[in-house]
């Protein structure tokens, strides 16, 4: 599917995003291998069963990571110049290892640039498990291209 243009989004709307995504130990393991993140609450079984979770949370950067991604088919895939910002990002409840992510985004503003060739786009992005347990919010501010 192709991401929407400027003129596409509406302020107000809730975009339910179709595709959602079961994180596994591997998931977490490499993301933490590749920004080096030794934190031992997402490696080390041993050290996470001593904490209040009881064994490894997922990586919170990886969760953001993930959610934007599963946003693009229905909003920037192809239609994006940039993305602008990322802000008030929070991690209300823990991803474990096995649990299924799917995310919703609702536009809160939207505004076109001072050269009227392109649009800004914010949307608040939220990031909910399989019991529908709100795992992470955050909003994603866009620089997007308006159709011709």
């Amino acid at each position: 599917m192709t991401g929407r243009y400027y003129g596409e989004f509406e302020v107000g709307e809730t975009i339910a995003h179709e595709r959602s995504r079961t994180v596994s130990e591997a998931d977490n393991q490499r993301f933490c291998d590749m920004t080096m993140n030794q934190q031992p609450l997402h490696l080390d079984a041993e050290f996470a069963a001593d904490t209040q979770f009881g064994e490894r949370i997922v990586n919170g950067l990886y969760t953001m990571s993930l959610a934007v991604a599963l946003t693009v088919p229905e909003t920037t895939d192809g239609t994006v110049v940039a993305n602008l910002g990322y802000d008030n990002v929070e991690h209300p409840a823990p991803v474990f290892h096995g649990d299924t992510l799917n995310v919703e985004s609702t536009v809160t503003s939207k505004r076109e640039t001072s050269d009227g060739e392109h649009g800004i786009v914010e949307m608040h992005v939220e990031v909910f498990n399989q019991n529908d347990t709100l795992v992470c919010g955050f909003d994603r501010t866009v620089l997007s291209l308006k159709d011709e």
